[in-house]
């Protein structure tokens, strides 16, 4: 069975089920002796039945079947002895009927086939009856079935008020280069909004204008459907950027509608569609970013001029503030990926003349009605609908990074957007190597040999002199920046200190690894239930790098489960550090820890931590604090204090909060919002 519906017959109290299954027949089941029995079979459809739905009208119930056969059939239920002084109207054309009777009523039913819509050219997945609104106190059903088919479109079908026959009233759909098409669909209360879902687990909202009376597409939430594997913000904290195994890499920024003051996230750019899972990236600029996938190659996209342009519709920023003239001159226009191919193609203004020509004079030629959707600019200013962003907001491919030998796992960028870190899964020493890349020819700097299982995590200090790595070994290792002999020379990295097998506290698998904002520590995360702060890497107010042999375990942490995430916030208190914990179970929990404290678990103090509404429902895969204090879309955030120096206070407190963004394993991206001055009371 597909589908099922449940209700009552009219006149009496006796449940009545439909069900819809894989033999093409819609069965009727009613309440006899506290027991189900059948008591009809009503066939016509010619494929599965996938969706079943009853409405009330009246002393009657309409009960609407959808099939894979690409039709709708209504039938009509109602009570007999009803009926039954209609039965002389010789005029009117009769369906044949079905009847049956039922015992605990001791009433006959009649069931007819009131009509057949055919309009849709896939399988029907999903009907819905527009639900019965009130009109004064009495309450009405309208006669109107929305339908959702795999042919990529939804169809509104009620009577003719004259012929009374069944028609086609609105018609709604995509024309994006999805290939699934909708599998449900439902409409709001009062009829003003239909929604549809699809296979990649997409929402398709249309809403209706009122004094044009026209459907037009509308703003929707969105997200992955696959588990978050990473995320990064960009430099400025205006948006993040995450990436899924569902192979995609989505950009979602906040943004405030005319009507609201509410700021509210959304997707508004899909970067990367990719042929493969993708599993790590880092952000290289503030429309730069590298992302490695299980392809054993790093891709660098950059964003095209119409998405500068549309995100500074949407953002509410100019864009000037976002890049340079200069910069801008040198983009494409957009970016369209080629028929069975994984790369993003830059579309150039040029491109877009020559292909309107081409279209014009080859229209009739048989390839061109099969040929892959190219990109086409459009300006807008609000978040775009899902089929725009499926097609219309992609990256352009700048450079490939060939080097790894397996599939990628992490990546990180420095501060200043110079070296890229990578690295891949291994079970043996040679393929446990972090390889380095110049971010300015895009040429591999350096190997860095030390550890013999896949490192699983790597993280630059926040003043770019140090790189620590943590692996599935149990240990870390620290490698140091060399001082350049000149100018052009580009950076060269060697081991500074390590953990080995014998000194590492770790007992399980390292997760995650973060820096305090000063440069001073850095924190573990471990399968086996502890977080350990290392340290200290130098003086106090000092560029000098301790000696190695100093570097030892601070503190540790015991969380109760494995940490699978960590991250230093970037505010640095006078005494303390905050530092965001992740868990398997995918709870987060705030904690903060006090250098010199006695330890024993005396220098750390619980802050919070998310409850059972705001956790992830499993483990979570990444933690990142916004780059800078305030929350994305305040514009006031901009006055408030960076890294603890003085700045401007805004009157809404915004320089006191800070925002966590969380990627987790069950397929969501959470930001958290948190008060600073609250947990400084604690």
């Amino acid at each position: 069975m597909m589908d099922v519906a449940l209700s009552i017959l009219p006149g009496s109290n006796v449940p009545v089920l439909a069900c819809g299954g894989d033999d093409t027949n819609v069965h009727l089941y009613v309440e006899n002796e506290k027991e189900l029995k059948k008591v009809l079979t009503l066939q016509g459809h010619e494929d599965w039945v996938r969706g079943i739905s009853w409405t009330c009208i009246g002393e009657e119930l309409l009960l609407a079947s959808c099939s894979q056969d690409a039709t709708i059939r209504v039938w009509r239920l109602w009570a007999k002895s009803q009926s039954s002084a209609c039965a002389g109207d010789d005029d009117k054309i009769k369906m044949k009927e079905e009847v049956f009777n039922v015992k605990e009523s001791d009433m006959c039913y009649a069931v007819s086939l009131e009509t057949v819509l055919l309009g849709h050219e896939g399988w029907v997945y999903g009907i819905h009856w527009h639900p019965p609104t009130y009109t004064g106190d009495e309450l009405k059903q309208p006669l109107s079935l929305l339908s959702a088919s795999m042919d990529q479109t939804m169809v509104l079908w009620s009577p003719d008020k004259e012929s009374g026959q069944w028609v086609e009233k609105v018609r709604v759909g995509e024309v994006g280069e999805n290939t699934m098409g909708f599998l449900g669909c439902q409409m709001s209360p009062d009829g003003s909004m239909m929604l549809a879902h699809a296979y990649h687990g997409a929402l398709h909202l249309w809403s209706k204008d009122q004094d044009k009376e026209e459907w037009k597409p509308t703003v929707v939430t969105s997200g992955h459907f696959d588990e978050v594997q990473d995320l990064s913000w960009d430099p400025e904290g205006d948006f993040i950027i995450t990436v899924s195994s569902d192979q995609t890499a989505r950009l979602f920024s906040p943004w405030r509608s005319k009507d609201s003051k509410e700021v509210t996230w959304h997707e508004v750019s899909r970067p990367q569609i990719h042929g493969y899972n993708i599993q790590c990236l880092a952000m290289v600029g503030r429309f730069q970013f590298v992302s490695g996938a299980d392809e054993k190659v790093l891709r660098v996209f950059q964003a095209p001029l119409n998405f500068v342009n549309n995100f500074a519709n949407i953002s509410g920023f100019s864009v000037e503030e976002l890049m340079t003239s200069d910069n801008r001159a040198s983009l494409p226009e957009g970016a369209s990926t080629p028929a069975l191919g994984l790369s993003n193609k830059a579309v150039y203004q040029g491109d877009l003349a020559v292909k309107a020509e081409q279209a014009a004079s080859q229209a009739d030629r048989i390839s061109d009605q099969y040929k892959e959707p190219d990109f086409h600019p459009r300006n807008i200013t609000e978040p775009p609908p899902e089929d725009y962003l499926h097609q219309n907001t992609r990256w352009p491919e700048i450079q490939k990074l060939y080097g790894h030998g397996f599939e990628m796992f992490c990546l990180a960028s420095d501060r200043a957007r110079t070296v890229v870190a990578s690295a891949c899964k291994a079970t043996k020493a040679e393929h446990a190597s972090v390889l380095l890349w110049s971010t300015r020819t895009w040429r591999q700097l350096q190997t860095l040999s030390y550890h013999t299982l896949t490192v699983t995590q790597l993280a630059f200090s926040p003043d770019s002199q140090l790189l620590l790595a943590v692996a599935r070994d149990r240990t870390w290792s620290l490698w140091r920046r060399n001082q350049p002999e000149s100018e052009s020379e580009e950076p060269g990295f060697s081991l500074y200190t390590q953990t080995g097998k014998d000194t590492t506290l770790h007992e399980r698998i390292i997760w995650s690894c973060d820096w305090s904002p000063d440069s001073r520590y850095f924190a573990t995360s471990s399968r086996d239930k502890t977080v350990i702060v290392w340290g200290p890497c130098r003086e106090l107010e000092s560029r000098d790098l301790m000696q190695a042999d100093k570097i030892k375990c601070c503190s540790v942490l015991s969380v109760g489960d494995s940490a699978t995430a960590v991250a230093f916030c970037p505010v640095v208190h006078t005494d303390r550090y905050l530092l965001a914990v992740g868990l398997e179970c995918g709870r987060v929990e705030l904690h903060s820890w006090t250098p010199g404290a006695p330890a024993g678990g005396q220098d750390w103090s619980r802050c919070g931590e998310t409850d059972h509404s705001q956790s992830h429902t499993a483990a979570v895969k990444r933690l990142r604090w916004r780059p800078r204090p305030g929350r994305a879309g305040h514009q006031n955030d901009k006055c408030a204090s960076v890294n603890g120096e003085k700045g401007g206070q805004s009157e809404t407190g915004e320089s006191c909060r800070v925002q966590l963004a969380s990627a987790s394993a069950d397929r969501s991206v959470k930001i958290f919002s948190v008060n600073t001055r609250t947990l400084q009371q604690q």
